[in-house]
């Protein structure tokens, strides 16, 4: 059996969503607007983090010599990312050896 709900937890002014209410909400790009301003909806609806790539880095594995490792690591964090930086020095260097 349904609880009732507690009077003093109802929320006269923000009812609880029924199916009927979602089935005609308007998206937030159509609402946001109206309510705060284009440049503020815009800003408001701009996708969050870090930008998407055209080509993102991938994730490999490979093995590598013992003092190749200790060579990249030795001087600290980003290891990783000089070893990319060595090896996209190497292609540029040797155009055309594939």
């Amino acid at each position: 059996m349904p609880q009732k709900p507690n009077p003093e937890l109802t929320d006269e002014v923000n009812p609880e969503w029924t199916r009927e209410r979602v089935s005609t909400a308007k998206p937030a790009n159509e609402v946001l607007p109206q309510i705060f301003g284009t440049a503020a909806a815009e800003q408001m609806l701009r996708p969050r983090g870090r930008p998407r790539v055209k080509h993102p880095k991938e994730l490999i594995n490979i093995r590598l010599s013992h003092d190749v490792l200790e060579h990249f690591k030795a001087s600290g964090d980003g290891w990783q990312t000089r070893i990319d930086a060595a090896l996209k020095q190497f292609i540029a260097q040797h155009p055309g050896s594939r």
